[in-house]
């Protein structure tokens, strides 16, 4: 099993959600919700591909973490 970081950002239009491990994976959806979904299905959709097309499965490398700024 491996964890991918999923970063997701909100839009005025609504949400957006993407694997920097794996380029071209993105979703984009109205709800928070719906993109979590989405994107689950997009890195599964994105493995299987690479699978398929017998190419490496990028190994998980990115990480994150929240900082907080006093200002």
């Amino acid at each position: 099993m491996k964890r991918y970081l999923v970063v997701f950002e909100k839009s005025k239009s609504g949400y957006g959600a993407y694997v920097p491990d794996l380029p071209g994976c993105i979703a984009t959806a109205l709800t928070k919700n719906d993109v979590e979904q989405l994107i689950y299905e997009a890195i599964r959709f994105h493995i299987e591909g690479l699978e398929e097309e017998g190419l490496p499965i990028p190994v998980p490398t990115s990480e994150a973490e929240i900082m907080v700024f006093a200002h």
